[in-house]
């Protein structure tokens, strides 16, 4: 059974083109609430949002993203940060031990950060809002780093353009639901291989069809691909010197 929530969700679509509309600083603030209002775990919060809606640093944060015009045109870039910062403070004001080294809490904060954002985005569409979530800024986290003025205990997670659409961009199809959603127990590797088989068709014709025949390969060539190389390995030393010492 369909209702306005579930139409808002599942006509997602990332958008990089905006009006010169300014976002109202009332919606601007419902956004932010609702990103403080998604789940927590253990209630831990650990995350951060950065508003940039500087020119210059927008400008600057665009090229770190591998030069993303969108990340400047935005009316404005939200970084989402993973942030122990907080919870270390908490730690020295009570004089207990920082056990911070654990995978467990980088797992909690990128979902809590994760959580946060998707809130912030949903939020931003039911105003009307168009959007964007942007990986690149952890190109270059140091200078990310350097420029928002990030602590240690703090990790550059992901950013997101907002402002009102100026575009009608395709949905891309995604993948088959009888490979993604499984009951009671993992499929068959055989059945997963024929739902990837069948989305490779799918997502192949999508992209002739968007590009005129430009682009052929479909979703599962793509991937291939993609995952074919190391990729921001400088990550793990710039986790460290935040002060995440994992061996």
């Amino acid at each position: 059974m369909r209702n306005n929530t579930v139409d808002l969700l599942q006509s997602h679509r990332s958008i990089r083109r905006y009006t010169d509309k300014p976002i109202p600083k009332v919606i601007l603030e419902e956004i932010l609430t609702s990103a403080q209002w998604a789940p927590s775990s253990h209630h831990v919060q650990a995350y951060s949002i950065i508003v940039v809606d500087d020119q210059e640093i927008k400008k600057i944060l665009s090229e770190v993203a591998g030069s993303q015009r969108y990340v400047a045109e935005c009316q404005v870039f939200l970084v989402f940060c993973a942030d122990f910062y907080r919870l270390s403070l908490a730690s020295e004001m009570w004089d207990t031990e920082f056990e911070v080294d654990e995978v467990e809490n980088l797992l909690v904060a990128g979902v809590d950060t994760a959580l946060a954002a998707e809130n912030a985005l949903i939020a931003a569409r039911s105003y009307g809002l168009g959007g964007v979530m942007i990986g690149g800024i952890r190109n270059n986290p140091e200078r990310v780093k350097e420029l928002l003025g990030l602590p240690n205990y703090t990790i550059p997670i992901m950013g997101m353009c907002l402002g009102y659409p100026n575009q009608e961009p395709w949905q891309k199809p995604r993948t088959p639901k009888e490979v993604v959603v499984h009951y009671n127990q993992y499929l068959p590797k055989e059945k997963i291989i024929e739902g990837l088989e069948l989305y490779e068709e799918i997502s192949s014709d999508y992209y002739k069809r968007r590009t005129n025949g430009a682009r052929q390969e479909g979703w599962t060539k793509q991937m291939a691909q993609y995952l074919s190389n190391p990729r921001r390995v400088h990550l793990k030393d710039f986790i460290k010197k935040q002060g995440f010492n994992f061996e």
